[in-house]
């Protein structure tokens, strides 16, 4: 019996580990935090019916590295692109009108959604520790392929891409770490 939970205890141990998860949060309570405590925000916008964004749920945002990173770095935002929440932004309101609760499938874009100017899921919006919008980047990403944005937007580097040759040449001496 002893031997039986102690093999438990280790096989477990990984989903132990990973079980602590990003700490995702709303819009509105990330933007609160960044008032006490000034980080970047990390913004996550899915629709419920997207493959990609279900992807990069199982397979990115269990990865212990893109965990950890983000949790230090970040303030996360899982946001529904096409759900009800209400956004305060920069004084102004953002809701879905057109939002039908009973639907599955397909719905209203959320006007926040709109004023990042995506278009396209899964997409990930990068702001500054002001809360000033920087940048969002459609398409799925694996842990190796994520790492590259978090680093570059967390330290700044994005600041200095102001060309397409600076951001090939970036990518080209950029050392990945995530496993």
């Amino acid at each position: 019996m002893k031997y039986l939970i102690l093999t438990i205890a280790i096989l477990s141990a990984p989903l132990v580990a990973n079980a602590q998860g990003i700490n995702w949060m709303t819009m509105d309570e990330a933007l609160a935090a960044q008032k006490k405590n000034p980080k970047k925000i990390f913004v996550d916008l899915y629709t419920t019916w997207c493959g990609p964004c279900k992807m990069l749920d199982r397979n990115t945002f269990t990865n212990k590295d893109v965990i950890d990173y983000l949790n230090k770095h970040f303030y996360s935002v899982k946001f529904n692109a096409e759900g009800n929440e209400v956004v305060n932004y920069n004084g102004q309101r953002f809701t879905n009108p057109g939002f039908q609760p009973n639907r599955t499938g397909r719905n209203a874009t959320h006007q926040f959604t709109t004023a990042l100017r995506v278009t396209g899921y899964p997409s990930l919006a990068y702001f500054d520790e002001q809360g000033n919008f920087i940048q969002a980047v459609p398409g799925y990403r694996t842990p190796q392929q994520l790492e590259i944005f978090l680093k570059m937007m967390a330290t700044d580097d994005y600041k200095k891409l102001t060309t397409t040759e600076a951001w090939n040449e970036y990518q080209r001496n950029f050392v990945s770490t995530f496993q």
